[in-house]
């Protein structure tokens, strides 16, 4: 049987897509009108998901509960968290839920054909039968709720997706975004934050929850693709008996309407938070947004992101060089968002101030005037297309697999076409018609039409304010006494009783019949082997080279790793900015722009990166590398070398304007990242207490790391010369021929072809550098806090089990899901509100349990202190336990692309990781009992007793645990 030989469906189109090797397929369920899209392929990572046009008339967050909510249970599976079960017993690939503006998604992905099976059953049956009809906790829990604990207690506000959405609204950034949005598109769907304010989120009633379900969730509404190696026509009739045939075609109203263009671009200023001491100036964002078309048109689609690099996401992109000269923003970035009906275009400059606005908008007009008038650079665009050409072609999405962003890339158009689900998947010819009119003025046509004459769009302005946060947040107290002041004594035991009732329900397991009815694998199903290693030494001009026998598609993955491990820690902070600068300054034969060019025209990629692991056999070595990454097409390996050769001994670091640039940019992208990144910054500086590997990471990468560019950046101003020598002298310390250690990935082939080239390029380093002694450092503070101005906290608690004696074992492994999805999950996010907690366990003893936008502080840390506890007192049937070790297999197992095979398979080399090691790890997994999990309580014990503790978050908050801390700083300066 044929796809079209099922009468249930009609099949709209079918035809071949050679650029994602694949048969596409678009059809219909004729009863419900549900659409379907097929991606039929030799991929065993097969996805599938089911998606809904949810589009919001209000800022309460509806369709972001909604997503959150349909995943606590259903009618055929009615435990109260499927998602966190199959988290702990599934094989999946990927297993989640997004909300955007205009839809929600559920996406799951497997390998194992049953698994797959499973999945889709358990999400199908969660949108269309949820328990949220007949639990109102869930929506408390997961939406908002009141909070009394006592006649004498405040009233407070909880729920996940409350303080999940009170930590977004923390950044700046998504407060720009937001206002974005608003100021473009007044009329319609996009300028409601579909994700929720929480300001309004309170706003929301169960009533208007549930009709906003009922309206939206329905077939009728629906978008479902399979992409991937299965049996097509199975799943489909499965599909139909199942659920699809079970409904009628019912017209749902969610058509969302262009908006019609302004006569005039619009101005809007608005605020976001910064700490009660914070300076004000340099704080401003800065944007210019314009309104392109529709997701529609394919040239549109792709042109869009080569312009964005050509103009202002590219070292030295004009747009950018203008600004930054103008000394307008530390940072200046672009966007294009075409995942919207009307794709939007945003320049924006970041810790700027409001009275540069003026100047901001006059200097991106003109010179995109000039662009049009001169003509825009060639080589830019070349680059531009390249990269996007070669990123589409490698298709590497990291952890996530390619049919996930294959589909999410389908509902760009799909949502807005029920026939056109592919355009955006089929453009290799869109790329070659690019290539052909970099010559015509088209891209100088875009920038006229779209970018000057364009009066869709908006100036958006956000300004600091000082403690803008804390006073909304005395203000919602203060609404809160005088609503609990208003209430009976009746009522106000009421809100006590259902404080309590909520509790009782969150703290209450699932039936154990009911946890039965979730389809699960079996042990037998796994593979009991551990995927191998390959490393290949070999020798090359006297320097060792790794090669990793694995077929690459045509593509050369090649890792150049230079010793540092005799980097004098007091240099780390330079070292870390060295990175920022290698390969964005001039060099002997190109400018920083022409290099950023020929890097992206010729190559997949040269980037540079710090990296630390660690010796299994011991834990006080250290393994300390600066490595030069390259990614090329075989054919171009001879111009990827010469680049890097030039980068390498031909930089110039004494272009004092480019690095304050350079420098500003990086300050200001910490700034972000250290608040974005909560949970694992503050892990890093919690463990750099005790650990040489987390204080280094620490000073290259986190808190340390910030507070050396600031001093870094006032040196500078002051003593600009001793900068250049430091960078120089890193330079010529790091690139020699006796630190040099190289990982080659590719098939024999393309090894054979490549070593001539490479042998070249060894023999143009310098032959040696002196390498010194590995010197002492002084470890970080046990108990830090830093204070920002978010709504939120992260908080970290950390230790070193191989320290106190004791070994790693695969039974860790389990540990770390039962905790992550079970005894954290339960009371660091059900029951205490925060948006995530997990834990993680390494070789080398390095332990963290971490929470992220978290409301609480001091009670998450007494939750910490109750793991032994709970350990010790494990206990679980062996349904029970062949879950955790299924869940902790999905994480071991994940598909890796030919890169990151190299990768596994390099790092083993370097940390002595043998394959007897790591299958011997997997058959304690594989034969786990609960007394294996009981065992470790004194190993989690021993890991609290270092009492190394990290919170970044809420200054409010923190000044109020005062007591927890040894130092309590600022965390900007």
């Amino acid at each position: 049987m044929t796809i079209n030989d099922l009468k249930q469906y009609e099949v709209l189109d079918e035809h071949n897509i050679p650029d994602v090797a694949s048969m596409g397929y678009v059809l219909r369920h004729k009863k419900s009108g549900a659409r379907i899209a097929v991606l039929s392929n030799n991929d065993e990572n097969k996805v599938f998901y089911i998606g809904f046009r949810t589009t919001p008339d209000d800022e309460t967050g509806v369709p972001h509960i909604i997503e959150h909510t349909t995943l606590c249970g259903s009618e055929k599976f009615p435990v109260k968290d499927p998602f966190i079960e199959l988290a702990k017993g599934s094989l999946n690939t990927f297993l989640n839920a997004m909300t955007y503006p205009d839809k929600t998604m559920y996406p799951i992905g497997s390998c194992n054909d049953q698994d797959f099976k499973n999945l889709m059953d358990v999400y199908m049956d969660a949108v269309f039968n949820p328990n949220i009809t007949k639990y109102k906790e869930i929506f408390k829990q997961e939406g908002w709720h009141f909070e009394l604990e006592s006649k004498d207690a405040p009233i407070t506000i909880n729920g996940v997706v409350y303080n999940e959405m009170k930590g977004a609204y923390s950044s700046a950034d998504e407060v720009l975004s937001n206002q974005i949005y608003r100021s473009l598109f007044p009329d319609n769907t996009y300028s409601k934050d579909s994700g929720g304010n929480p300001v309004h989120i309170p706003e929301l009633t169960y009533e208007k929850y549930l009709d906003f379900y009922h309206k939206y969730y329905h077939p009728s509404n629906s978008y479902i693709y399979l992409y991937g190696d299965m049996d097509i026509v199975e799943r489909l009739k499965w599909l139909d008996e199942e659920y699809l045939s079970k409904y009628d075609y019912m017209e749902v109203d969610s058509q969302i309407k262009p908006q019609k263009a302004f006569d005039k671009v619009k101005y809007v200023e608005s605020e976001y938070s910064i700490a009660s001491d914070d300076p004000e100036e340099n704080k401003t964002y800065l944007s210019y947004n314009r309104v392109v078309a529709d997701s529609l048109d394919q040239m549109l689609y792709q042109a869009f992101d080569v312009l964005d690099y050509a103009l202002v996401s590219a070292p030295g992109a004009p747009v950018k060089k203008a600004l930054i000269e103008a000394g307008i923003g530390e940072d200046v970035y672009g966007s294009y968002d075409a995942g919207i009906l009307q794709p939007v275009f945003s320049i924006v400059a970041k810790n700027a101030n409001i009275s540069d606005a003026e100047k901001f908008n006059e200097i991106i007009t003109d010179t995109l005037k000039e662009i049009v008038k001169n003509g825009i650079n060639k080589e830019a665009l070349l680059a531009g297309i390249n990269i996007n050409e070669f990123k589409f072609r490698e298709a590497d999405f990291g952890q996530f697999p390619k049919g996930l962003l294959f589909g999410l890339n389908c509902m760009d158009s799909w949502l807005f076409d029920d026939m056109k689900p592919f355009i955006h998947l089929e453009c290799l010819d869109t790329f070659a018609k690019l290539r052909d009119k970099i010559n015509t003025g088209y891209f100088e046509e875009l920038i006229q039409k779209y970018l000057l004459d364009n009066t869709h769009g908006s100036e958006v302005v956000v300004k600091p304010a000082r403690n803008k946060n804390a006073q909304e947040e005395q203000k919602l107290a203060d609404k809160l006494k005088a609503y609990k002041d208003s209430l009976s004594d009746e009522e106000i035991q009421k809100l006590i009783d259902d404080t309590i009732s909520l509790r009782k329900y969150q703290e209450e397991p699932s039936l154990d019949e009911d946890l039965r009815k979730l389809p699960m694998l079996k042990r037998s199903d796994l593979k009991r082997e551990a995927l191998g290693f390959s490393n290949i030494k070999e020798n090359l001009s006297d320097v060792t080279l790794v090669r990793h026998e694995i077929e690459s598609n045509g593509i050369d993955y090649i890792t150049l790793m230079f010793d540092v491990n005799d980097m004098d820690p007091d240099d780390l902070g330079y070292f870390g900015f060295f990175n920022s600068v290698f390969g964005y300054v001039n060099t002997k034969e190109y400018s920083y722009i022409d290099l950023s060019n020929a890097i992206n025209i010729y190559t997949g990629g040269i980037n540079s990166g710090v990296s630390l692991y660690t010796d299994v056999s011991d834990k006080d070595a250290l393994i300390f590398k600066y490595e030069i990454k390259i990614k090329v097409l075989e054919k171009n390996l001879s111009k990827a070398l010469f680049l890097t050769d030039e980068m390498i001994n031909n930089s110039d670091y004494s272009d004092i304007k480019r690095l304050t640039e350079i420098v500003s940019r990086v300050k200001a992208r910490l700034q972000v990242n250290l608040s974005s990144a909560g949970h694992y910054v503050a892990a890093m500086r919690s463990m750099s207490s005790f650990s040489r590997n987390a204080l280094y990471r620490d000073k290259i990468k986190g808190v340390g790391f910030y507070r050396s560019i600031c001093e870094i950046e006032k040196q500078l101003k002051n003593e600009p010369q001793a900068v250049v020598d430091k960078l120089k002298s890193i330079s010529d310390k790091i690139f020699a021929r006796n630190r040099l250690l190289v990982s080659f990935t590719g098939n024999k082939t393309s090894y054979g072809n490549a070593k001539a080239e490479l042998n070249k390029f060894i023999l143009k380093l310098n032959e040696n550098s002196p390498v010194g002694a590995i010197k002492e450092v002084k470890k970080n503070i046990k108990t830090e806090a830093f204070m920002d101005a978010s709504q939120i906290q992260y908080v970290a608690r950390t230790g070193n089990f191989v320290e106190k004696g004791f070994n790693y074992s695969g039974a860790l492994r389990i540990l770390r899901e039962i905790l992550s999805y079970d005894y954290l999950w339960i009371n660091v996010r059900v029951k205490g509100g925060a948006y995530g907690c997990m834990a993680s366990f390494l070789r080398s003893g390095e332990s963290y349990f971490v929470s992220y936008r978290d409301p609480k502080l001091r009670e998450t840390n007494e939750i910490y202190n109750r793991i032994p506890e709970y350990v010790r007192n494990f206990s679980s049937d062996d349904h029970d336990m062949t879950k955790y070790i299924i869940g902790t297999f999905s994480a071991i197992d994940t598909p890796l692309n030919p890169e990151a095979k190299g990768e596994r398979s390099m790092t083993a080399y370097l940390e002595g990781i043998t394959f007897e090691q790591i299958q011997r790890e997997r058959d304690e997994i594989l034969n786990a009992s609960p007394e294996d999990i009981r065992a470790l309580a004194p190993l989690i014990e021993s890991i609290l007793e270092f009492e190394s503790i990290c919170v970044i978050g809420n200054e409010n908050t923190i000044k109020d645990e005062a007591d927890m801390f040894e130092n309590i700083e600022k965390l900007y300066i």
